[in-house]
């Protein structure tokens, strides 16, 4: 059972170096960063500064090149693979900006995938993947392809993929990206009513106007945190 008053995420001076052709990338500096259960945190910040990079070691997608990342109060850093891959099927949902649904599975098919890797029981895989399609609105869906869907369509049955394990945390990686501004707007609503009803969020986005969804934001410059600050704090 979860300590409420740890942090669900925890990075302690965490720093990412790619090296490439003898030439050292700094592209993540002694990150300090926790997130509470319940926060809903927008990284934001410029083109090339980090984010992608914070969002992947996050999901457990890339590993710190220095630093300790703890997640529910375990160091992950000693996690064989098979281990980080549980970790990630069960503790944590990604909302990836290309949606990333598999073209011939049908818009349940998609959603019901994750749970299938568990092991769960049929039943229960049912209920799961009714009700998040239902949060969605997209039950109406279930039986189409995603070449059948708009991209705001497939956007929230990607969304739906991502609650239906009901992680600890839901990842976003620029989820309006593809979107136009109206369902890029429809999915921002849709993650807000997500955080309503408990879920935490991490969104990464370089757009200001959908950081100010978030509660928190956490702005990133050449790899560091420039700004971590609750969004009431200062004037947009």
């Amino acid at each position: 059972m979860t300590d409420a008053t740890q942090p669900l995420i925890h990075l302690d001076h965490v720093t990412k170096v790619f090296l490439t052709d003898e030439v050292e990338t700094h592209a993540l500096e002694g990150i300090d960063l926790s997130i509470q259960n319940g926060e809903y945190i927008a990284i934001s910040g410029p083109s090339g500064c980090g984010k992608s990079t914070l969002l992947s070691i996050l999901g457990l997608l890339d590993s710190p090149s220095e630093g300790e990342y703890q997640l529910n109060g375990q160091p992950v850093a000693n996690l064989k693979m098979s281990e980080r891959a549980r970790t990630r099927n069960r503790e944590i949902g990604f909302i990836f900006q290309s949606f990333n649904l598999i073209g011939d599975l049908t818009v349940y098919e998609n959603v019901e995938l994750p749970l299938t890797y568990r092991g769960m029981r049929p039943a229960e895989r049912k209920e799961r993947v009714n009700d998040a399609l239902e949060k969605v609105e997209m039950a109406h869906r279930a039986k189409h392809l995603p070449s059948q869907l708009s991209g705001g369509q497939q956007q929230r049955v990607a969304v739906a993929r991502a609650v239906g394990g009901q992680p600890s945390i839901l990842l976003a990686d620029e989820p309006t990206g593809n979107l136009d501004s109206k369902n890029g707007g429809a999915v921002m609503e849709l993650l807000a009513g997500l955080h309503a009803e408990g879920s935490t969020i991490c969104m990464v986005t370089h757009d200001p106007r959908y950081a100010e969804h978030a509660e928190r934001e956490i702005h990133l410059f050449d790899g560091r945190v420039v700004v971590d600050g609750q969004q009431g704090d200062t004037e947009h």
